[in-house]
């Protein structure tokens, strides 16, 4: 199974929005098209975290807000060690939390080849 994340388009004005809202921001209506987020994005702010609560098994994360060429704007985990404003980041959708009998996914930003 191929994990998606999406965006929502509002079928009246256009807007597109993440996560999904029950009423469109810009407009007010309830109507969306479910729309792939894929592709390459731009970083436009990042940041690491130390202090990882028990059973990470890595020094650090990193976590970061990516603009994608649509405009829409997302926050996710990035797999990446030498960051920088401005870079070119490639979205992919995996585990981001393991939980009990339940895991978490959502977005890993990878550097863009």
């Amino acid at each position: 199974m191929e994990a998606k994340m999406y965006a929502y388009k509002c079928t009246s004005c256009g807007k597109l929005h993440h996560p999904a809202y029950f009423v469109c921001r810009q407009c007010g209506q309830r109507q969306f098209e479910a729309i792939p987020l894929e592709g390459e994005a731009t970083l436009l702010t990042y940041t690491r975290v130390y202090n990882l609560p028990e059973g990470y098994m890595k020094p650090w994360l990193a976590f970061g807000i990516v603009e994608f060429d649509n405009g829409l704007r997302v926050a996710g985990q990035i797999d990446c060690e030498d960051l920088a404003v401005g870079m070119r980041l490639k979205a992919t959708v995996g585990v981001v939390k393991e939980g009990v009998g339940q895991d978490y996914y959502g977005f890993i930003f990878k550097k863009a080849e």
